[in-house]
């Protein structure tokens, strides 16, 4: 079984602080590529790709996972795939890249706190799971 499987497997679906409020709070470093009022975007340590990057919204608002959006999450929601989009360009992905947001322990989520992953720097294949 693959490490992320495990993790996802073991991780308990809540809406306490994670991993990533941590590195919102700056109290575990990162490597920040991109930060705006709203999101925070930083390399994976554990790349899946040569270009492996996490998206995350600033403050969480309930929204642990894509199962937990409600129509007040549309504005960040939206922002998040924005802001991939961005930062592909500024890392050089014109030849494309894929966009995934894990949900739940079937989806293979380990940290409640949704998240985008930007990928890119290699052919992707297909189907991905």
């Amino acid at each position: 079984m693959s490490s992320e499987k495990e993790a996802a497997l073991a991780a308990v679906p809540n809406d306490g602080p994670t991993i990533f409020d941590k590195i919102i709070n700056k109290e575990i470093p990162s490597t920040v590529v991109y930060e705006d009022e709203k999101v925070l975007a930083f390399r994976d340590i554990n790349p899946q790709a040569p270009t492996h990057i996490l998206i995350i919204p600033k403050v969480k608002d309930g929204l642990t996972g894509l199962s937990k959006a409600e129509e007040r999450h549309v504005e960040i929601l939206g922002h998040l795939l924005y802001v991939a989009k961005v930062i592909a360009k500024q890392e050089g992905l014109e030849d494309g890249y894929r966009v995934v947001i894990n949900d739940g322990p079937s989806g293979c989520q380990s940290v409640y706190h949704i998240h985008v992953h930007l990928l890119g720097g290699r052919q992707m294949n297909w189907p991905p799971g």
